[in-house]
Protein backbone atom coordinates (compact mmCIF):
# COMPACT_ATOMS: atom_id res chain seq x y z
CA UNK A 1 0.00 0.00 0.00
CA UNK A 2 1.72 3.43 -1.12
CA UNK A 3 0.64 6.09 1.04
CA UNK A 4 1.29 9.58 0.38
CA UNK A 5 2.98 10.96 3.65
CA UNK A 6 4.40 13.69 2.28
CA UNK A 7 1.28 15.41 0.56
CA UNK A 8 0.95 17.25 3.69
CA UNK A 9 3.61 19.05 5.35
CA UNK A 10 2.99 17.53 9.21
CA UNK A 11 3.91 13.47 7.26
CA UNK A 12 0.23 12.80 8.52
CA UNK A 13 -3.04 12.05 6.58
CA UNK A 14 -6.44 11.51 7.80
CA UNK A 15 -8.12 8.05 8.88
CA UNK A 16 -11.49 6.98 9.18
CA UNK A 17 -12.31 4.72 11.18
CA UNK A 18 -15.18 2.57 10.18
CA UNK A 19 -16.95 -0.18 12.64
CA UNK A 20 -16.62 -3.65 10.05
CA UNK A 21 -20.61 -4.75 11.10
CA UNK A 22 -22.57 -1.96 11.34
CA UNK A 23 -20.60 0.23 8.70
CA UNK A 24 -21.38 3.88 10.94
CA UNK A 25 -18.17 6.31 10.82
CA UNK A 26 -16.93 5.74 14.52
CA UNK A 27 -14.16 8.72 14.27
CA UNK A 28 -11.57 10.74 12.57
CA UNK A 29 -7.89 10.50 13.58
CA UNK A 30 -4.15 10.87 12.02
CA UNK A 31 -1.36 8.76 10.80
CA UNK A 32 2.26 9.10 10.02
CA UNK A 33 4.03 6.30 8.69
CA UNK A 34 5.12 4.77 12.26
CA UNK A 35 1.75 5.17 13.15
CA UNK A 36 0.39 3.23 10.45
CA UNK A 37 3.24 0.77 11.13
CA UNK A 38 2.30 0.19 14.62
CA UNK A 39 -1.57 -0.12 13.89
CA UNK A 40 -0.39 -2.78 11.46
CA UNK A 41 2.07 -4.49 13.95
CA UNK A 42 0.15 -4.79 16.86
CA UNK A 43 -3.47 -5.09 14.67
CA UNK A 44 -4.42 -2.32 17.40
CA UNK A 45 -5.42 1.17 15.73
CA UNK A 46 -2.68 3.69 16.58
CA UNK A 47 -2.51 7.21 15.56
CA UNK A 48 -0.57 10.35 16.10
CA UNK A 49 -2.23 12.80 18.63
CA UNK A 50 -1.43 16.26 17.38
CA UNK A 51 -2.27 17.37 21.05
CA UNK A 52 0.09 15.18 22.69
CA UNK A 53 2.91 15.04 19.69
CA UNK A 54 3.31 11.36 19.97
CA UNK A 55 1.90 8.15 19.29
CA UNK A 56 -1.05 7.37 20.67
CA UNK A 57 -3.21 3.92 20.73
CA UNK A 58 -6.67 4.03 21.14
CA UNK A 59 -7.82 2.29 24.38
CA UNK A 60 -4.09 3.00 25.98
CA UNK A 61 -5.78 4.36 28.95
CA UNK A 62 -9.58 3.53 28.57
CA UNK A 63 -9.26 -0.07 27.75
CA UNK A 64 -11.66 0.60 24.36
CA UNK A 65 -9.02 -0.44 21.70
CA UNK A 66 -10.25 -0.35 17.75
CA UNK A 67 -9.44 -4.17 16.66
CA UNK A 68 -8.12 -3.63 13.12
CA UNK A 69 -9.52 -5.71 10.45
CA UNK A 70 -9.01 -4.21 7.31
CA UNK A 71 -7.22 -0.50 5.96
CA UNK A 72 -8.55 0.95 2.32
CA UNK A 73 -6.58 3.80 0.80
CA UNK A 74 -8.66 6.51 -1.50
CA UNK A 75 -7.73 7.23 -4.90
CA UNK A 76 -5.05 10.09 -3.86
CA UNK A 77 -3.29 8.03 -1.73
CA UNK A 78 -3.24 10.66 0.87
CA UNK A 79 -6.51 9.18 3.08
CA UNK A 80 -7.54 5.52 5.08
CA UNK A 81 -10.61 3.79 5.48
CA UNK A 82 -10.45 1.67 8.31
CA UNK A 83 -12.51 -0.89 9.38
CA UNK A 84 -12.44 -2.14 13.23
CA UNK A 85 -14.06 -4.21 15.65
CA UNK A 86 -14.32 -1.50 18.47
CA UNK A 87 -13.72 -2.87 22.03
CA UNK A 88 -16.31 -0.53 24.19
CA UNK A 89 -17.06 3.31 23.63
CA UNK A 90 -14.50 4.98 21.19
CA UNK A 91 -15.87 8.20 21.67
CA UNK A 92 -13.63 9.65 24.82
CA UNK A 93 -16.92 11.48 25.69
CA UNK A 94 -18.12 7.36 26.48
CA UNK A 95 -20.12 7.33 23.27
CA UNK A 96 -20.33 5.05 20.16
CA UNK A 97 -19.50 7.85 18.09
CA UNK A 98 -17.56 11.02 18.05
CA UNK A 99 -20.88 12.22 16.57
CA UNK A 100 -22.92 11.28 19.94
CA UNK A 101 -24.47 8.62 17.62
CA UNK A 102 -25.28 4.50 18.77
CA UNK A 103 -23.22 2.24 16.63
CA UNK A 104 -26.03 -0.16 15.73
CA UNK A 105 -26.84 -1.55 12.57
CA UNK A 106 -29.36 -0.19 9.93
CA UNK A 107 -30.76 -1.86 7.52
CA UNK A 108 -31.60 0.97 5.24
CA UNK A 109 -35.02 1.16 4.11
CA UNK A 110 -36.08 -1.88 6.13
CA UNK A 111 -34.96 0.18 9.14
CA UNK A 112 -37.36 3.08 8.00
CA UNK A 113 -40.26 0.27 7.64
CA UNK A 114 -39.75 -1.14 10.55
CA UNK A 115 -40.08 2.64 12.27
CA UNK A 116 -42.71 3.23 9.93
CA UNK A 117 -44.66 -0.12 10.91
CA UNK A 118 -44.26 0.85 14.86
CA UNK A 119 -45.35 4.00 14.83
CA UNK A 120 -48.68 2.86 12.97
CA UNK A 121 -49.21 0.02 15.08
CA UNK A 122 -48.67 1.84 18.03
CA UNK A 123 -50.53 5.57 17.03
CA UNK A 124 -53.06 4.38 14.09
CA UNK A 125 -57.17 3.70 14.08
CA UNK A 126 -57.49 -0.11 12.95
CA UNK A 127 -60.23 1.37 10.93
CA UNK A 128 -57.73 3.48 8.95
CA UNK A 129 -54.21 1.80 8.77
CA UNK A 130 -53.49 -1.97 7.55
CA UNK A 131 -51.08 -2.45 9.82
CA UNK A 132 -52.90 -1.38 12.85
CA UNK A 133 -55.97 -3.59 11.76
CA UNK A 134 -53.85 -6.47 12.12
CA UNK A 135 -52.07 -5.78 15.09
CA UNK A 136 -55.62 -5.37 16.41
CA UNK A 137 -56.23 -8.95 15.31
CA UNK A 138 -53.89 -10.29 17.27
CA UNK A 139 -50.62 -12.86 17.33
CA UNK A 140 -52.83 -15.68 15.53
CA UNK A 141 -54.07 -13.49 12.66
CA UNK A 142 -50.42 -12.21 11.93
CA UNK A 143 -48.92 -15.57 12.11
CA UNK A 144 -51.79 -16.73 9.75
CA UNK A 145 -50.81 -13.90 7.11
CA UNK A 146 -46.82 -14.84 7.15
CA UNK A 147 -48.22 -18.39 6.43
CA UNK A 148 -50.89 -17.54 3.97
CA UNK A 149 -47.87 -15.19 1.95
CA UNK A 150 -44.80 -17.48 2.48
CA UNK A 151 -47.27 -20.24 0.44
CA UNK A 152 -48.11 -17.85 -1.98
CA UNK A 153 -44.35 -17.18 -2.40
CA UNK A 154 -43.55 -20.69 -2.74
CA UNK A 155 -46.41 -20.94 -5.72
CA UNK A 156 -44.64 -18.35 -7.35
CA UNK A 157 -41.16 -19.60 -7.16
CA UNK A 158 -42.38 -22.37 -9.27
CA UNK A 159 -43.87 -20.18 -12.09
CA UNK A 160 -41.51 -17.77 -14.22
CA UNK A 161 -43.33 -14.62 -13.40
CA UNK A 162 -40.27 -12.51 -11.61
CA UNK A 163 -43.17 -9.81 -11.13
CA UNK A 164 -45.17 -11.68 -8.98
CA UNK A 165 -42.78 -13.69 -7.32
CA UNK A 166 -40.88 -10.24 -6.43
CA UNK A 167 -44.30 -8.68 -5.31
CA UNK A 168 -45.40 -12.27 -3.16
CA UNK A 169 -41.48 -12.05 -1.39
CA UNK A 170 -42.03 -7.94 -0.64
CA UNK A 171 -45.75 -9.12 1.08
CA UNK A 172 -43.99 -11.93 3.02
CA UNK A 173 -40.91 -10.06 4.02
CA UNK A 174 -43.60 -7.03 4.74
CA UNK A 175 -45.99 -8.77 7.05
CA UNK A 176 -42.73 -10.57 9.08
CA UNK A 177 -41.76 -7.51 10.27
CA UNK A 178 -45.18 -7.15 12.14
CA UNK A 179 -45.13 -9.96 13.26
CA UNK A 180 -40.90 -9.76 14.53
CA UNK A 181 -42.84 -7.31 16.52
CA UNK A 182 -46.01 -8.63 17.92
CA UNK A 183 -43.42 -11.07 19.44
CA UNK A 184 -41.11 -8.30 20.64
CA UNK A 185 -38.29 -8.29 18.24
CA UNK A 186 -36.31 -6.58 15.55
CA UNK A 187 -34.36 -7.46 12.97
CA UNK A 188 -31.27 -6.77 15.04
CA UNK A 189 -32.60 -9.59 16.87
CA UNK A 190 -32.60 -11.91 14.01
CA UNK A 191 -29.14 -10.30 12.35
CA UNK A 192 -28.20 -11.30 16.23
CA UNK A 193 -28.69 -15.33 15.81
CA UNK A 194 -27.35 -15.11 12.03
CA UNK A 195 -24.27 -13.84 13.78
CA UNK A 196 -23.97 -16.45 16.10
CA UNK A 197 -23.99 -19.06 13.23
CA UNK A 198 -21.36 -17.10 11.00
CA UNK A 199 -18.35 -20.24 10.93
Amino acid sequence: MNIDFNKSNDGLVPAIIQDAITKNVLMLGYMNEEAYTKTIETKKVTFYSRTKNRLWTKGEESGNFLSLLDIKIDCDSDTLLISVNPIGPTCHKGTDTCWNEKNISNFGFLSKLEKTIEERRTSSDGTKSYVASLFEKGINKLAQKVGEEAVEVVIEAKDNDDDLFLNESADLLFHYLMLLQAKGFTLKDIEKVLKSREK
